[in-house]
């Protein structure tokens, strides 16, 4: 089994189409997010084709991304309307 680590993986992208695929990437691993930033649980593998995707699809000059690793054994706060994010080791889709 593939260890698996916390991120949350945001960007800031200029232009629409760029934005829209980094927007597919990443929801592709994503639990849950808003907007441009967004929960995945990352193999390094994973971690690693995502890093070169978005190195590939960015402009350096005014384009932003950042990957944080999060502590998948802390409580998260939610605030609002907010739900918490199920993270359980596996999904069962329907």
């Amino acid at each position: 089994m593939n260890t698996r680590h916390l991120f949350l993986v945001g960007y800031d992208i200029r232009e629409n189409p760029i934005r829209r695929r980094a927007l597919r990437d990443v929801q592709h691993h994503a639990l849950g997010g808003q907007k441009s930033f967004y929960e995945c649980w990352l193999s390094v593998a994973e971690l690693q084709t995502l890093l070169e995707q978005m190195r590939q699809r960015i402009h350096n000059d005014t384009d932003r991304v950042v990957f944080i690793r999060l502590d998948g054994r802390s409580q998260s706060l939610q605030l609002g309307q907010a739900e918490p994010i199920d993270s359980a080791d596996y999904f069962h889709i329907a």
